[in-house]
Order: structure tokens, then C-alpha cells, then sequence
């Protein structure tokens, strides 16, 4: 027997009437929308039905959120710099970290060799922002304005305490790779609002040269064992923002249309012999691509937007590709019915030099994101758009390296570290949680990565702890087969 037909009829039928009744779905759509649905008799084009509906059931109750905004800073921004005041540190510099404090933790081998492990207060200054009286950091005082519409995290934790498989946890609730991501998971639950742009979108942005970048992989916006079709598309900065979303020369977008049917046509064939979910993919993101081609330039064209709003988001909003860019970029994209937008902003592991080093990320991401919740807020979309800010996880109180009142380094932290959210479902201007005086233990309401992941999820209307797929024997989860807990103190 051939061994891809093997392989095909070992598909559960669990699977494979999961596969036709999402085909079977976007039919029905697509006919109550009373348009004709992919390969209708005729030859009629096909830009119609759902490209990403729903799963049957979903949402599991009445969402606050239905659109996510993630801002991830790979690398791990020092919280003791920006959000975790600790002022009784000034008294403590250059001290050595109590064994109390430290309680035999393992910590990294980029310090675990130092003679001394000397405490390094920061040198940045602290005010209370806002009605709420937020602590926040000088080196962002446009997020300052924003503390009253923000849920502060303080104690956000992992067991992760290297870079690659800590993002992997953040996007994915596993060490592991190849697990689902987070916004993958979302698009297979919820689907999409728009036909015309992919349910998960991702940006890669620059960042200041001088900065020290982690690399990133794909693994953080994969479907891992759902179908590819769930993957999150990444937008370049630079070019074409999808590679070959343009024609060809000489082909006119008829053209285009009925050779897509026509291979739309001989996929689903392909599909009703074999089952194969992955052949749905390929149908949907050809026709994907095809509406692309259309909402993509109009999307990019910023100008639409008026002079005020791109003086909001900073001075590099113009340029494809930077941050300020990517952050105006999600704004436009919820609005026309995308339902997960992840920027990830990479630079922020910052083991010395970190002063000269924070302050050039700041300057990159400060006023673009704080610009981001205003604009969402004064359009009406930030009381359903959840918006989550935050790394892979915190830095020591420690010093690595040499040590002066100026410079200092931090290692790798993950016993606590500061998020924020804002927006769908979470109350505004509160402070959850708190750490001890050297940011270095959690002492009050604790938050793992999972119950945030659960957190965010149940503000999209989803149970996480009931959101599962089969894989490899077991109901797979993105919060883990353990399962998690909603943070209650969060929502709203």
C-alpha cells in the first residue's frame, strides 16, 4: 500500500469529522451569506464564506475581548528598572544578596561562577503615576500616561530560565516545541471576523543596533499539531509586506481567479478521497492569499490617518518595519476583524551595560505603545481588545559583572517578573500582587504563566480548562493537561 494512503487512514474519525465540519461550516456561511460558496457549479469566483470560523460552541460564554494585542519584548526587560520599585535598595548597594532572600535557587551559569552576588539598585528614578499612584520608571513617561488603563502584574512567573525555551513557555504554555501557540490556538477557537485578512498576524520589528538580540523562531507563532492553516502569518517591514501577494506580470487578477478555482476544485477532490486536514489548509490559504491581494495595500496605506495620530505613535510610525510602525499597524488590523496581533520587539537581554541599553529599547517602544492603548481607547475598541505587555521573564537584583552606582548588569530571573494588560475584560489602574524587597521572591498573589494564558483566554470568552485538541494521546491544552486557574483579582 502506498504510505501516504496509510497514513491517511489512520486519521482518527474524530479528526477527520472535525476537518469536514469546518469545510462544512464555511459552506453553510457561506450560503447564509448568500453568496457561492468555493467551487460552486459555475465556475463562480469563490470570495465568499468564512475563511476562519468558529469551532461549534465558541466562545463558551459572552466574551469582554474579542480581539488580543500582544507585545512581547524578547530578551526580558529588567522590572526592577521599569516597574517594581524598590527603594530600599539605594541602602543596599554593592551589599551582598542575603541567602535568605536567594534560598539556594538555582540560578544561571553566567553568574553561578561569580565570587559575589552584589545588589544593584536601579538608577533610574520612580514616580506614582496616575489616579491609581502606579509606580513606573522615568524611562517610560508616555506609558506613565497611560497607568490608570492598565492592570500592573507584578508577579508573573516560570520555571524557564533560558531564553529559548522561556519565550516557547510564554507563546506556547510549554517548554517544549511544538505545541500550538497562543494566538494559533485562538484562531482555531474563535476564527476570525475578517474573510479578507489572516486571523493571526505577527510582527518582527527592529530594534537599536547597539541592543543584544535572542533569536527568534517560528515556533512562537506555529499551529504545532493543529492544522498549518492556524499558523500566524508574519507581515515584513520591508518590501512586500507578504511575498508574492502581487501578480505576476501579464496575469490579470481573473486570471488569478480561475486558476484558483480550478485548483480549489482538484484540492477538494483530493480532500473527500483522503481526509487529509492539511489539504483544507492549502485551499484556504490560496484563497487567502487571493483576498490578500486586495486588503493588504489598503491596509499598509497610512495615508488615511490623520497628521495627529501618527505624531501619537512617534517619530519612526512612517517607517515599515520599526515598532512605532507595527504598533499603528495592529491598531488598523483589529479593526478590520483580525482577531490576534503579536509584536515581537526583541534587544532586552541586557546581562551589562543595561542603563545605556534600556534607555535606547525604551525610547523604541514607550511612546508607540502607549499611543497604541490611547488610540484604541479613544475609538471605542479598547473595552473589547485585550492588550498584554511583557517579556519571558525578569532580571536579578544582582549584578553580573562589574558594578558601579552608572552600569550594572542583570541575569536571567524567572521567580517574578512585571506584565501588564489593558483593555477587554481587566480592570484598569490596579497593582496585582507583590514581590519581596529585592524583586526577588514573590510574597503576595503570585501569577504562573499558565493562569495568565487562562486569564487571557477567559476574558476571549473561553474556558481554558475545556479548550483542548487530541494529540498523541492525550487532550492537549495550551495551559497544560494540568490545567490552570483564572487570576480573579484581573478581571473586571
Amino acid at each position: 500500500m502506498n504510505p501516504a494512503i496509510a497514513y491517511h487512514e489512520l486519521l482518527t474519525r474524530r479528526r477527520f469529522f472535525e476537518g469536514a465540519g469546518l469545510k462544512l461550516g464555511g459552506l453553510a456561511l457561506a450560503t447564509l451569506a448568500g453568496r457561492p460558496a468555493f467551487g460552486s457549479s459555475g465556475g463562480a469566483p469563490s470570495d465568499a464564506g468564512s475563511v476562519h470560523p468558529a469551532l461549534p460552541g465558541f466562545p463558551h460564554f459572552a466574551p469582554k475581548a474579542k480581539r488580543l494585542i500582544y507585545l512581547h519584548m524578547n530578551g526580558a526587560p529588567s522590572q526592577l528598572d521599569l516597574f517594581d520599585y524598590k527603594p530600599g535598595l539605594q541602602k543596599l548597594f554593592d551589599t551582598d544578596l542575603p541567602d535568605s532572600i536567594r534560598q539556594g535557587q538555582r540560578i544561571t551559569t553566567m553568574t553561578s561562577g561569580q565570587a559575589r552576588l552584589p545588589v544593584a539598585p536601579s538608577k533610574f528614578a520612580f514616580t506614582r503615576c496616575g489616579q491609581s499612584g502606579m509606580w513606573m520608571s522615568e524611562l517610560v513617561p508616555h506609558m506613565q500616561g497611560i497607568a490608570d488603563d492598565i492592570a500592573m502584574v507584578k508577579t508573573v512567573h516560570t520555571e524557564a530560565i533560558n531564553h529559548d525555551p522561556a519565550c516557547t513557555f510564554v507563546m506556547t504554555g510549554s517548554e517544549i516545541p511544538g505545541k500550538p501557540s497562543l494566538g494559533s490556538w485562538i484562531s482555531y477557537g474563535l476564527g476570525s471576523e475578517s474573510d479578507d485578512l489572516p486571523a493571526f498576524v505577527v510582527f518582527t520589528p527592529t530594534f537599536p543596533k547597539e541592543s543584544q538580540a535572542q533569536a527568534l523562531f517560528t515556533r512562537m507563532w506555529s499551529s504545532g499539531f493543529l492544522p498549518t492553516k492556524y499558523d500566524g502569518v508574519a507581515l515584513r517591514g520591508a518590501g512586500d509586506p507578504v511575498l508574492f501577494v502581487k501578480n505576476p506580470p501579464g496575469v490579470s487578477r481573473d486570471d488569478r481567479r480561475t486558476m484558483l478555482d480550478a485548483l480549489g476544485r482538484l484540492n477538494q477532490r483530493h480532500f473527500e478521497r483522503l481526509a487529509d486536514p492539511e489539504t483544507q489548509t492549502r485551499i484556504a490559504q490560496y484563497e487567502m492569499a487571493f483576498r490578500m491581494q486586495a486588503s493588504v495595500p489598503e491596509l499598509t496605506d497610512l495615508q488615511g490617518e490623520s497628521e495627529a495620530t501618527l505624531a501619537m505613535y512617534g517619530p519612526d510610525v512612517r517607517t515599515p518595519g520599526s515598532y512605532a510602525h507595527s504598533a499603528i499597524m495592529a491598531r488598523r488590523l483589529v479593526e478590520r476583524g483580525v482577531r490576534t496581533v503579536q509584536i515581537l520587539h526583541r534587544g532586552w537581554d541586557q546581562h551589562n551595560s543595561l542603563p545605556k541599553l534600556i534607555e535606547g529599547q525604551c525610547r523604541d517602544v514607550d511612546q508607540p505603545t502607549a499611543a497604541l492603548v490611547t488610540d484604541l481607547k479613544r475609538r471605542g475598541l479598547l473595552e473589547d481588545t485585550l492588550v498584554v505587555f511583557g517579556g519571558e521573564f525578569g532580571r536579578t537584583v544582582y549584578s553580573q559583572g562589574a558594578l558601579t552606582k552608572e552600569n550594572y548588569g542583570r541575569d536571567h530571573h524567572p521567580k517574578n517578573f512585571c506584565m501588564w494588560m489593558a483593555g477587554g475584560g481587566v480592570k484598569s489602574g490596579i497593582t496585582y500582587g507583590e514581590t519581596d524587597d529585592f524583586s526577588y521572591n514573590v510574597v503576595e498573589n503570585p501569577v504562573h504563566l499558565n493562569d495568565l494564558n487562562a486569564t487571557i483566554l477567559h476574558c476571549m470568552g473561553i474556558d481554558a480548562n475545556r479548550f483542548s485538541h487530541p494529540f498523541q494521546g492525550l487532550e492537549q491544552r495550551l495551559v497544560g493537561v494540568e490545567g490552570a486557574k483564572v487570576v480573579e483579582g484581573l478581571l473586571a
